[in-house]
């Protein structure tokens, strides 16, 4: 198709602010997808640049000398740099890249590229793109580097802006050999405050070491090694430091930075040093900046122009530290670029949101907009069908953009939803847009400066995918994923009426249509789940009759014609065409066309027909693509993720041509349309934002096939003529789309309330909700709510006799409930037997039971959650204890003593114990053995003096611990004072740790015994109790008792256990466990009966109550009956005998009154014993317990001491292993300088070797330039003296070229001049050419020099001048590279000095590592007591003495005790911590590292291969023959070799014989050469003289420089000293005033 049809991009339209450049004066250049986009500010002319590849990475470009630069987006990408306006590929420039270029710059001073690689390499290289080759590259060094800016002044320094750092690259050179060398830029900090390095602590051996051990550096205390670990170390120690955003150079060579902080600073590369121009915190800061932040700066003559996130950009003046805000400018919107045209006369404005904004401050303050493109991705685009200018696209914002044919954006307007779809109508000047919450718009397009919208319909609850017109315009079809395809009416005239839907099999991923005029039908093509596609014929007219759809909007069957096909593989999208389809096939990666059976008649709408395909051609490279037909049905378009756009005929899919246009990086082509006439295409990227136009150019124009799109094209536009000129008036009648009487009449009315069937309240409840109407509703719920109010209308008394009649059956049934509720049980009927509809209950139970069932299960899960936490939480703090936390408290008072909670020791604690007490078994011997040989000689005072002192010795006050007072000390303790080694104080760690495990078991056990006698005095307390309450009861008397009883402390596995009180709510029960707890409480029942009815009880009470003699406490209870006749006579009518016998009467009840008081007093007197005694058991069990708290505090004393004991040689420990990571990272240290040293003299000496050899040539050049001098009278020997006089006079003659000035005062760069200064580099050479042409010139000639003479002069005279140009050329590189050499001698002397301090260091560390580890720090025990008064002189004076209870000593001591121990305890397990955290870290690293390693020597062992050589010797079992024919092999080689010698010796001769005769030559040029010796003698010597002037300067300077620097150091460390004695005196005097208040007594070392 390549003769038919060529591709050419006719515009483009993007607009990613990624990085916009200018290429002249006049030009600004910008990424657009995969192309360049040039636009000329002054004409708004546009140009577009396809690039090669797959998409544009970075971007750069110099307006100076026309050049602009970019990067591919590809693996292994290469840089383009071009020429403009020609678009002249100047050179490729492969790198070493493999994933993209971050940044790009081009240098103003000569032809030198600088780029920065992405991920994984982050190369830094320097390139000289005019021969394509790297001049320096630096690998690692641009970790986050997003810009880089060449100095305009000096192409030999470069700026790396990162995202948290800022860093200068020198670009120092030596002849043709480059280097890059870094300065990195110390920001301050995010305050304005600068930061001080972190410098590594001195190793100067002190004369007394700190109270803590040695002071190590970060990298040694965390334990990291390696060239990582200082800077890790730095970042975490230091304040968070300014992020710059911007960067600017200066006309001095300094760097202006802007902070994202709203910070300015000023930065000398030089010197490093960084200067705060403007800190916003400030309060003399200018209000206007305070809250700004400097995105972009340039510079300009009067000041420096910045903008930030405000729509403001400003001019400020800068003087000294002073910034004055001289000019503001207000812009629409935030701007994040500004920048000068080359000539420094044009401001460029540009900001994220598409606008670029052009200003002139010499002429005006008025600022132009020359370009406003919306940023943002394109949904979607098309090519208008009735007006062939204009095109439309729509973007994911919901912008509507309106293009002319040109790219001039005429119009857009704003929808205010999120957009999916666009489809232009092919009858009337609309489009209709597709929105994510399912509606549809139509958009009026006739007024191009103002498009509106008219029209909307909601059909989806999901977004509108799909948009298609058919070809003539007869309808709108849509679809979506919820399987309804809508048929809308495209005439306006019809107010895009909906006509009808129909329902598709599965998500429609593909929709398109086909119209065939001769059969009136419109073909429509669904795919449905990828492998089924749908056809459905509708009738081109008539198809909005009443018979057409149901009342639910249905199409009708007998109207709508469906045939189901089905493909072998998935599709991804297809196309219709005149009965054949074009289809993708991701699966396979292919384009196929299907060809469709014509008779399809006969086939009903469920059957379905197996495709096969009829052709099938190669795909895009990367999926999945999409195709679409031309609309004259010849052209193929596919387009893809890949970006390409392919055009292929359909009668022969095998050819194709193809265009790039979006980047492959970015999702490729979203969207394709073809205009009327197929000869362009409109393309929208996926996510880089452009918006493509392509003309297809057709070569052929005689070709029938090629003319046929445009007559199809014509007549398509007769035939739609009449339409369009009735539809299109209609269209620009309609009244534009608002919130008021048009949607009112669009939607159908929807009653509000929901009428339900009146059975039961709980069905009307249960109806209502499921009958609830949406709040956005569809047209289609619309259009059923219609239809069901108009049934609810029709049948409104049908409905109302059937409420009534079922009102009357509910009631019926519910009073034969109530009368069986009243039946006996045999007749009484079940509830559910009532119920009329089973099957409704059985659902509803069903729903219910499955309801249930979920939060039953959701119950349980939780529950099992619980449980299983609350096992783990047992497991762990409670079954892994050996002994259980608990107290004891007094009865009579609130104190309490704890126990101690202890685990079980492991096995690995109880080898490592084993192991110790063996070592110090055997380590003791040898001891006492020893001691023995010793102490055979020596006197038994001696010996009794020993002893005496060795008892002294181990007193607590030398041990340290109250432990051996206890009786838990352990034999095998080293003594304090021996502990030398690492190895011993772990031995000692262990044994300290079994003295503590022993008292807290020691203690546990008395702990124990006190808690059972707890136990047993409470039992006591409870049984006295019981007697008590017994005589309370015979005395009648109502009295609280104390009954004290053990706490939840004291029994703690109270709290594992719940208690059925504590559950308040009811426990819920199945079936099954509630029949089981009816038939516990009958049998329970039948228990209690059986007991009640027991015989021998009974008679056993009978017996017990007829004892003769009455019991003791049934006195109180006894009553004497009075005689019968006082009741019934008067006490004058008894006898004598009654009278006796009232008398006796009288005695007996005195005696029982007596014995009752006596029974009474003697119950008192015993309830009063008993509660004496039980205050006095308590009383005696609280003393007991206030015993084992004494002990309690003697233990933790012993504890504690211990404690600190073991957390003394932890520390210990831990500074001696910091001591040897130091040791090893200094060692580190050193022997990588020492390569770097060695390699760094390797250097040296081979620039040395170069610098030799090069002034070696430099003074051959200059020896021939004196030549010329000596040799000019020889020229001319035949012109007369005077002559030859005079032309020597004009032949030192020079024209002034330095002192040309093309400066002029109005020129506003800030760069010219110096750039003129500094620009005798590669043309100077050129420039005096030019001017030695006016001095050859022929009026210049004298009078009495013949042409001919003068032809010759000139000529000489060039000579001289091409000569000494080359001197002066020679004589700059030989400078340069003295000085290069000297800054590598520099070098070589700094890692010098660096290794003497690194040995210095070393030998310093390990002194005082010996000094460590011989000062041993041991714990005394001291008697606390008073602080007393110092007794310096003989008499104490007591003025200012105050007398202190030793309590209240004792009390302040042990709260600053405890206080510092647990800080210390703090400290220590948060430097552990932190510790194990970066050792785990480290570990991890080298296991992958180790990993790694081990899986490449596995990998080399199995790609082991053997030579031919080996495999032969190995196969061979004959030796012999084969040692035979290597030795005829070597003989025809000493033969061929003997050979080869004899001709070699006579080439030798040969060449003998020519070096004899050059030697002659050679001589004979030493003779001459010798006589020119004195001359050259002469010539060296003032050279020497004019070297040793200039290397004097320059010493002096460098003296002076190293004097200042001497200074500066000496006035800081003066005043670091100073701080540091004034901290140091402070210190001293708190401790002076801390010793004299708290410092304890140490005139005693014993206890008393």
């Amino acid at each position: 198709m390549d003769d038919i049809v060529s591709l050419e991009v006719r515009w483009i339209k993007s607009f990613t602010n990624k990085s916009i450049e200018f290429v002249d004066t006049k030009t600004v250049c910008y990424t657009c997808g995969n192309h360049m986009f040039f636009l000329n500010l002054k004409t708004n002319k546009q140009s577009v640049l396809q690039c090669t590849g797959r998409g544009i990475g970075a971007l750069t470009a110099n307006g100076n000398n026309g050049t602009f630069a970019f990067s591919e987006e590809k693996l292994s990408p290469s840089i383009f740099v071009y020429i403009f306006p020609e678009f002249q590929l100047k050179n490729e420039l492969k790198g070493s890249a493999q994933l993209g270029y971050t940044s790009l710059t081009l240098s103003d001073g000569g032809p030198y590229l600088g780029c920065c690689s992405s991920f994984p390499d982050h190369t830094i290289t320097v390139w000289n793109w005019e021969n394509g080759e790297p001049l320096c590259t630096r690998p690692h060094a641009g970790q986050d580097v997003i810009s880089l800016v060449f100095n305009p002044l000096n192409w030999l320094q470069l700026c790396a802006l990162g995202t948290t750092s800022l860093t200068v690259w020198n670009i120092e050179k030596s002849d043709s050999f480059h280097v890059l060398k870094p300065s990195v830029i110390e920001l301050p900090a995010t305050d304005g405050s600068f930061v001080e390095r972190l410098v590594p602590t001195s190793h100067t051996v002190s004369e007394k070491l700190p109270y803590f051990g040695l002071e190590m550096p970060p990298t040694a205390i965390s334990g990291l090694k390696g060239n990582k670990a200082e800077s890790i170390v730095t970042k975490l120690c230091t304040k968070a430091r300014l992020t710059p955003t911007a960067i600017c150079w200066t006309a001095t060579s300094q760097l202006y930075v802007g902070c994202a902080e709203g910070f300015l600073l000023v930065v000398d590369p030089e010197s490093l040093s960084v200067s705060v121009l403007f800190n916003p915190t400030t309060a003399d800061a200018p209000p206007e900046l305070r809250q700004s932040s400097f995105q972009s700066l340039t510079l300009n003559k009067d000041g420096l122009i910045a903008v930030g996130k405000e729509n403001v950009a400003y001019c400020l003046q800068i003087k000294a530290s002073q910034i004055n805000i001289t000019e503001t400018w207000q812009l629409e919107g935030p701007v994040t670029t500004v920048m000068y045209s080359p000539d420094y006369e044009t401001l460029l404005l540009s900001s994220n949101t598409g606008q670029i904004y052009v200003l002139n401050p010499t002429r005006s303050d008025k600022i132009v907009k020359v370009l406003d493109v919306l940023s943002g991705k394109f949904v979607a685009a098309a090519l208008s069908h009735t007006d062939k200018n204009i095109c439309v696209s729509v973007r994911d914002s919901g912008e509507l953009q309106m293009w002319s044919a040109d790219g001039i954006c005429l119009s857009s307007l704003s929808l205010q939803a999120e957009v999916t779809s666009l489809a232009c109508c092919p009858i009337a000047h609309y489009a209709a847009v597709g929105t994510a919450s399912g509606s549809v718009l139509f958009i009026d397009l006739n007024r191009q400066q103002q498009p509106r919208l008219v029209h909307q319909v909601h059909l989806y609850h999901t977004r509108v995918d799909h948009l298609v017109f058919d070809q003539e315009g007869h309808y709108l079809l849509t679809g979506a994923s919820d399987s309804h395809l809508y048929v809308l009416d495209a005439n306006p005239s019809k107010r895009f009426s909906v006509i009808g839907y129909t329902v598709v099999p599965g998500p429609i991923l593909s929709l398109s249509t086909q119209c065939l005029s001769d059969c009136e039908q419109v073909k429509v093509l669904a795919l449905c789940t990828g492998q089924e596609l749908t056809v459905l014929s509708l009738p081109s007219r008539n198809l909005a009759g009443p018979d057409c759809v149901d009342r639910h909007g249905c199409l009708s069957t007998h109207i709508l014609k469906v045939s189901r096909y089905e493909v072998p593989h998935p599709l991804k999208s297809c196309v219709l065409g005149v009965s054949e389809v074009f289809a993708y096939c991701h699966k396979k990666n292919t384009l196929q066309r299907f060809q469709l059976p014509q008779d399809t008649d006969g086939l009903s709408s469920q059957q379905v027909v197996q495709l096969k395909p009829e052709q099938e051609v190669r795909g895009h490279p990367l999926d999945p693509a999409s195709p679409a037909l031309s609309p004259h049905q010849l052209w193929l378009a596919s387009v893809g993720r890949d970006g390409l756009l392919r055009i292929r005929e359909t009668a022969s899919m095998e050819r194709y041509i193809v265009l790039q246009c979006h980047s492959c990086r970015l999702g490729g082509v979203r969207s394709m349309s073809f205009s009327a006439d197929s000869q362009t295409l409109l393309t929208a990227g996926f996510k880089d934002g452009s918006l493509v136009c392509i003309d297809l150019r057709i070569k052929g124009e005689d070709d029938g096939e090629v003319n046929e799109a445009t007559q199809y094209s014509q007549s398509m536009d007769l035939f739609l003529k009449n339409t369009l000129n009735t539809e299109n008036p209609i269209l620009i009648d309609l009244p534009e789309w608002g919130q008021g009487s048009h949607a009112a009449t669009e939607q159908p009315e929807v009653s509000g309330g929901v009428e339900t069937i009146d059975v039961t309240e709980q069905d009307e409840s249960y109806n209502s909700l499921l009958s609830a109407p949406p709040s956005h509703p569809t047209w289609l719920e619309s259009r059923r709510e219609v239809v069901i109010k108009e049934d609810n209308e029709q049948y409104s008394e049908r409905k109302n006799d059937m409420r009534k009649t079922i009102k009357g059956l509910r009631d019926n049934i519910q009073e034969m409930m109530r009368e069986s509720e009243n039946l006996p049980d045999i007749e009484r009927l079940q509830q559910q037997e009532f119920n009329l509809d089973v099957e409704e209950q059985r659902r509803l139970a069903a729903i219910l039971e499955q309801e249930v069932t979920r939060v039953r299960n959701g119950v349980e899960w939780e529950i099992l959650a619980k449980c299983y936490l609350r096992d783990v939480l047992k497991r762990e703090g409670w079954d892994s204890m050996k002994v259980k936390g608990k107290s004891i408290k007094t009865l009579h008072s609130v104190h309490e003593v704890k126990n101690y909670p202890l685990r079980e020791q492991t096995e690995q604690q109880l080898e490592d114990l084993r192991r110790v007490e063996h070592m110090r078994k055997f380590e003791q011997a040898a001891c006492a053995q020893s001691s023995l040989k010793k102490g055979s000689d020596t006197t038994s005072a001696k010996e009794e003096e020993q002893g005496e002192e060795g008892h002294e010795a181990e007193t607590p006050a030398v041990t340290g611990s109250l432990s051996a007072q206890l009786g838990y000390s352990n034999p095998y303790i080293y003594d304090q004072f021996c502990l030398q080694t690492t190895e011993q104080r772990i031995n000692q760690i262990i044994l300290l740790q079994d003295v503590i495990y022993r008292i807290k078991t020691a203690f546990n056990t008395n702990f124990e015994a006190v808690h059972r006698q707890k136990v047993q005095e409470l039992n006591r307390v409870r049984d006295r109790n019981k007697h008590i309450r017994k005589i309370m009861l015979e005395l009648d008397m109502k009295e609280k008792l104390w009954e004290p009883s053990l706490t939840n402390s004291e029994r703690p596995e109270r709290l594992l256990a719940v208690d059925d009180s504590e559950i308040k709510a009811k426990k819920y029960l199945t079936p099954e466990q509630k029949k089981e707890e009816e038939r516990k409480k009958l049998e329970e029942q039948k228990r209690l009966a059986a007991k009640g009815d027991n015989v021998r009880d009974r008679a056993l009470d009978d017996m017990m109550e007829g004892v003769l003699e009455v019991k003791k406490q049934d006195i109180l209870k006894m009553e004497i009956p009075p005689p019968e006749f006082v009741l019934t006579k008067l006490d004058i009518h008894w006898s004598e005998e009654e009278k006796k016998v009232y008398k006796e009467y009288e005695k007996k009840t005195k005696d029982l009154s007596e014995e009752k008081e006596k029974y009474k007093k003697s119950m008192e007197s015993e309830m009063k014993k008993l509660q004496a005694s039980i205050r006095e058991s308590t009383k005696r069990f609280d003393e007991t317990l206030t015993k084992l708290f004494e002990k309690k505090v003697k233990c933790e004393m012993a504890v504690y001491q211990e404690e600190l004991n073991i957390t003394y040689l932890v520390y210990s420990v831990l500074i001696e292993d910091e001591i040897g990571n130091r040791e090893l990272e200094l060692k580190l240290k050193l022997e990588q300088m020492l390569a770097c040293k060695d390699n760094l003299g390797l250097e040296v000496k081979r620039h040395e070797e170069e610098v030799q050899w090069f002034h070696e040539t430099y003074d051959s050049i200059l020896a021939e330039d004196k030549v010329l001098d000596k040799e000019f009278s020889k020229e001319f020997f035949d012109v007369p003296s005077h002559v030859v006089n005079l032309l020597h006079k004009l032949f030192k003659r020079r024209p002034r070229v330095q002192k040309m000035s093309t400066q002029t005062d109005n020129n506003p760069n800030p760069f010219k001049e110096q750039r003129l200064c500094g620009s005798l580099a590669p043309d100077a050479l050129g420039k005096m050419m030019k001017a030695m042409e006016e001095l050859d010139a022929p009026e210049n000639i004298p009078e009495v020099v013949s042409p001919s003479i003068w032809e010759r002069f000139c000529r000489v005279r060039r000579t001289k001048v091409e000569s000494e140009q080359k001197v002066k050329v020679k004589a700059l590189t030989l400078a340069e590279m003295h000085a290069f050499l000297q800054k590598r001698r520099d070098e070589v002397n700094a890692a010098q000095q660096e290794i003497k301090n690194l040995s210095d260091g070393l030998e310093s560390l390990h002194k005082e590592k010996n000094r460590f580890l011989m000062d041993i720090m041991v714990q005394l025990l001291l008697k606390q007591g008073q602080v007393e008064v110092s007794t310096t002189e003989l008499t104490a004076d007591y003025s200012d003495s105050l007398l202190n209870h030793r309590s209240v000593v004792e009390d302040l001591n042990r709260t600053i005790r405890t206080i510092g121990e647990q800080k210390i305890a703090s400290m220590v397990e948060r430097k552990d911590f932190r510790k194990g955290v970066i050792q785990l870290q480290w570990e991890h690293r080298m296991m992958k590292l180790q990993i790694e390693d081990l899986n490449n020597k596995a990998r080399d062992t199995q790609m082991l291969r053997l030579s031919e050589e080996q495999q032969d010797y190995l196969n061979k079992i004959d030796r012999d023959s084969r040692v035979s024919k290597q030795v005829s092999i070597l003989e025809k080689t000493i033969a061929f070799q003997e050979k080869t010698h004899l001709q070699s010796v006579q080439h030798r001769i040969q060449t003998i014989e020519q070096l004899s005769k050059q030697a002659a030559t050679k001589a004979e040029k030493n003779v001459n050469g010798e006589q020119q010796i004195p001359n050259m003698q002469v010539t060296v010597a003032e050279r020497m003289h004019i070297y040793e002037a200039i290397d004097s300067e320059e010493n002096q300077a460098a003296k002076t420089e190293e004097r200042y620097q001497e200074i500066i150091q000496r006035k800081y460390l003066e005043d670091f000293a100073r701080e540091q004695a004034e901290d140091l005196a402070f210190l001293w005097a708190e401790v002076e005033h801390m010793r004299m208040k708290n410092f304890p007594s140490l005139d005693q070392l014993k206890f008393n």
